[in-house]
This record gives C-alpha cells, structure tokens and sequence, in this order.
C-alpha cells in the first residue's frame, strides 16, 4: 500500500526505503526482492544514541510517535530515533506489495524476521550498537526478540505489553479476526467492506476494556455511530487483508524460545544481558497482562510497571491520553536518568 494518509499525532518524516536484495526467512523460504520502509527522526551522523522502534501488528512506522519529539522520551535532539516498517505491513515488502511474489505467493515470516531484516537495516545504515529497542505490542515482542537475538547490540529494552510467547488465547483472537476477513466474498480483492466486522473485533473489543466502553457510552446509538466512524477510518487506510493474514501468522508462531541455541521461553529470557522495562495495563483481552509479568520475572534486570489504565492494549498508544504522559514519564527515566 501507499503510505496511509496522516493521522493526528503523527509525525511527518521523509519516507526511506532499503533494499535487502533476496532475505532467507527462517523456515527455509526466500522474500525475493526484499525491502525496508523506515524513517530517521534526528541525525544519523550527530554520533548520538540511536533508539530502534519497530512497529505493531498492522501499524506503520507511526505507532510510537506519541513518545517522540522535544522534551519527549525519545527526544530527537539528544538521540536518533529509527522507526521501522515490520515487514508484512505493507510498507515494507509483504503480499500486498510484493511484485514478484503478491499475495498468497509470498512466503511465510516469523517475528524473528522481521528482527532480522531490522539488524540487516541497520548494518548497511552503519550502526553498530543501539542505545534500545522500544517497542508496544508486536513491538514490544520484537524488542524482547532483539535482546534475545543480538544481546550485545542492545543497550536496553522497552517492551509495553508485550509477550515472549504468544498465548492461545492471543492465537485465538486472531483466528477469528482471519475469519472475520475471509467470510466476506470480496476478501481476496482487499474489498473495504471486509473489514466492517474486523474493526469492532480487533479495534475496539480486544483492544479495550469493559470498563473503558461502560465509562465511555450510555447510549447503543453513540456507540454505534463510534463503530461506524472506526470502519470508514479504517478502510481509509487500505490495509491489505493479506497483509494482515501474514502478520498474524507469524505472530501466532512467536516465541523467543525458539530462537536458534536456545531451548525454553525462559531460558531465552533468563539470557537477556540488556536492562529491560516492561509495561503493561491490569487488563488486555489481546495480550494478555499475565504474560508481560511472567516475561518480566524471567528477565534478570527487568523492571515491569503497570500501566494505571482501563484502556486495555491500546493503553500503550495514543488513545490514552493520560498513559501517554505516564509512559513518556517512566520511559525517559529508565533510558536516560542515571
């Protein structure tokens, strides 16, 4: 897809774009032609500290702009921020984009790859050490993999509800969301109106709380016409439905466990060098919090805070506007206050 048209909050930065040539996936396939979009906030030449921040399921190089800017957590003036593209996300090559291998034809990746085709990014950028790796979501997992991954790149670790290892139940919320997708006949042509019944179930049912709608709606008439308005903002985007199919498979196979020379999820943790902060809400009906506490007792010099929000997932976005001052808070401190 194009780039999506720009959200409020979004910050405005020249569209990069590096090509890795024919990338080996990890179960034996090959991305033909294979690129990554990512944009630079600061001077990659000032020799400050360079912070990687991949994106979420289904998000763009945006997702953590509500942390970046003067005065913010990642502030462009005393560090270089490189936000990445995971690829499948339509930005970076995935089927939707991928001229030699569209759509079913494209070849299964795993959280690991988009890892590493961000270390391959970042060595043709000429970066050696990153000061962290900050991330929410599938973000957030792909940090926990870095450090897993690289533990003598990464500096320190910033993962906001994340999972080491995805859950069944975080398995099962996307089954249903693929076949939300695909009971819509017009799936295959990435028809709009596919996404009619995935945006209540991924947007706004998973990703908030019961206590966060009940506070936010008396009335069934204001709700739906909220509903309505998330489609029609939604579809705007043009997604791709086999974008979100491949993103999602992949999240469903992750587990830094699995990582090559590593034999459980917490014997991969138990191995992380970096100092690591992880944040999650009380509650979050797509990763669940349970997990961000149990990866955070399995990392030696882990610190976990929990996020004070009734927003679910998306507390770790700019939804909420009240995390957004908690996390920069706590974020700042723990990458740049000694």
């Amino acid at each position: 897809m194009s780039h999506p048209p720009l959200q409020p909050g979004w910050i405005d930065r020249p569209h990069l774009s590096m090509s890795l040539g024919d990338f080996p996936t990890e179960m034996g396939g090959c991305i033909r032609d294979a690129f990554v979009s990512y944009v630079i906030h600061g001077d990659l030449q000032s020799g400050r500290p360079v912070v990687l921040c991949p994106s979420a399921i289904a998000s763009t190089h945006h997702r953590l702009d509500f942390l970046i800017g003067k005065g913010m957590a990642l502030d462009p003036s005393h560090c270089t921020v490189i936000a990445v593209d995971a690829l499948g996300n339509g930005l970076s090559v995935s089927p939707s984009n991928s001229q030699s291998q569209p759509r079913d034809q494209f070849p299964f990746i795993s959280v690991r790859d988009m890892v590493n085709s961000q270390s391959q990014l970042l060595d043709l950028l000429g970066v050696g050490q990153v000061h962290a790796v900050v991330g929410a979501s599938m973000g957030g997992m792909q940090a926990l993999q870095w450090a897993v991954s690289e533990p003598q790149r990464v500096q320190h670790v910033v993962a906001m509800t994340p999972m080491a290892r995805t859950t069944t139940w975080a398995r099962l919320m996307n089954e249903t969301s693929r076949r939300v997708l695909q009971a819509h006949p017009g799936w295959r042509d990435d028809d709009p109106q596919a996404w009619s019944a995935w945006v209540p179930l991924m947007q706004m049912i998973n990703s908030r709380t019961p206590d966060h709608w009940d506070a936010q709606y008396q009335e069934i008439s204001d709700l739906l016409n909220d509903m309505d308005a998330r489609v029609t903002t939604w579809q705007k985007q043009q997604y791709s439905v086999w974008d979100w199919l491949c993103q999602t498979h992949a999240y469903d196979a992750h587990d830094v466990g699995t990582t090559p020379g590593h034999d459980t999820t917490a014997s991969a943790l138990a191995r992380i060098c970096a100092p690591t902060l992880i944040l999650a809400p009380p509650l979050d009906l797509y990763n669940p919090a349970e997990s961000a506490h149990w990866a955070a007792q399995h990392i030696p010099n882990c610190k976990f805070i929990e996020i004070p929000s009734r927003w679910g997932h998306q507390s770790a976005s700019f939804a909420d506007t009240q995390s957004v001052y908690f996390l920069g808070q706590h974020i700042y401190a723990f990458l740049w206050e000694k």
